[in-house]
């Protein structure tokens, strides 16, 4: 088969309380530039990078950060960034639809500086230091699958990555690479022990996404600590046949870069049929809450 190679950047930093959204939008510039430089052509960015993860509590005000996309600040300023840099570029941002409406969404830019693809982030959690539900509003874009110029990419985010179902429907339309911008972390209170489990687990599913439906998996992940969370950073990219092939450190920046051999999904598909041989006559019951007996 023909050898058709993307190589993807991700980008892997803190958004600390206390950085101005002038301070981030410096910073991810910056190692946006140092991907370009190193030969990415897909950029992506952790969860809500422009401001801390601010859904640790419930606070209305914090409302006031959401933005037009486009048309938003923050959207406009990468738009320039990939036009500048001729790069695509996936970025999570929180959108203002309407007064009291709001989204957690990824947008996809080509190198031209246009958006091509816009995801709402389908699954919200509502757990301690994640009041998720208090700011965003469930998806209603459906599953994504953008076709960029050099991938079919996927868009999803953060909690949607602990869902096999949201995995599968964006590689039936025709994903390649599945990109997962994230702010996930510990609770200064867990042990030690749990916070392993945590982590593994987190690494876990997404080798899991990759081998089920034989594609690329990039997750994004922030790092520092923010009020009650240390966010665990990890950012990592995992090919169809689920080996890590790039994987950032804990706590440190990062700009991680991966070149990710598309050729390779046909080659694992071929050899691990996974889609071929689904029993799509008989999964009713996944449109159940629960099946009950």
């Amino acid at each position: 088969m023909p050898q058709h190679s993307v190589t993807i950047g991700l980008l892997q930093h803190a958004s600390p309380v206390a950085a101005t959204r002038a301070d981030v939008l410096d910073r991810v510039a910056g190692l946006a530039r140092e991907a370009a430089k190193q030969g990415a052509q897909i950029i992506a960015t952790e969860e809500l990078f422009a401001s801390h993860y601010f859904c640790q509590c419930e606070d209305p005000a914090l409302m006031d950060l959401a933005e037009a996309v486009p048309g938003g600040a923050t959207c406009t300023f990468m738009q320039d960034l990939a036009r500048t840099l001729k790069v695509e570029i996936t970025a999570s941002l929180y959108e203002r639809r309407a007064a009291g409406v709001y989204h957690n969404t990824s947008v996809y830019i080509d190198a031209t500086g246009a958006v091509i693809g816009r995801y709402r982030k389908m699954h919200i959690p509502d757990d301690p230091r994640f009041s998720e539900k208090f700011y965003f509003t469930p998806g209603d874009l459906g599953w994504q699958a953008v076709a960029g110029a050099h991938a079919r990419c996927g868009m999803l985010v953060c909690w949607d990555q602990w869902y096999p179902e949201a995995a599968r429907l964006t590689a039936l339309a025709g994903a390649e690479i599945l990109f997962y911008p994230t702010a996930i972390g510990w609770w200064h209170g867990e042990t030690e022990k749990d916070k392993q489990h945590q982590r593994e687990a987190w690494i876990t599913m997404h080798k899991a996404h990759a081998i089920a439906n034989g594609v690329f998996v990039a997750a994004i992940n922030r790092i520092g600590i923010e009020s009650e969370l240390k966010f665990w950073g990890t950012s990592l990219v995992c090919d169809p046949s689920g080996q890590v092939i790039a994987e950032a450190a804990v706590d440190e920046p990062a700009v991680l870069m991966a070149e990710c051999n598309l050729s390779m999904i046909e080659e694992q598909r071929r050899g691990w049929p996974f889609l071929r041989d689904r029993r799509i006559d008989a999964y009713g019951g996944l449109t159940k809450r629960i099946v009950d007996t």
